[in-house]
């Protein structure tokens, strides 16, 4: 496997999305149903503990990601990048594993 930043990623897959005419943003509703097809792989191999379908989903969910962010004329660093000044600041607990933010 070659090392590639995500940038570079980022880049190489919207290359072949374009390549294979999956950038239209008429057709982002069926882009968001691939989205619930990965997140429902990774769902699925959490519940038969199955790391390697996990990962498998992991790395397709991000893909479906940066389509349907460009589909909708958006970047996924950008999405990430609002998210994240959303929360750095948010105070809360943890509990049994999950974050719960302050009201």
């Amino acid at each position: 496997m070659v090392d590639m930043n995500l940038d570079e990623l980022n880049k190489k897959i919207l290359e072949w999305a374009k390549d294979k005419d999956l950038l239209k943003p008429e057709n982002k509703d069926r882009q968001f149903l691939k989205v619930a097809e990965e997140f429902g792989e990774i769902a699925a191999g959490m519940a038969e503990d199955d790391m390697s379908l996990v990962e498998d989903g992991i790395g397709d969910l991000f893909i479906t990601l940066v389509i349907l962010a460009n589909q909708c004329g958006m970047t996924l660093e950008g999405c990430v990048e609002l998210a994240y000044e959303m929360i750095k600041d948010r105070k809360g607990k943890t509990t049994d594993g999950i974050f719960i933010k302050d009201e």
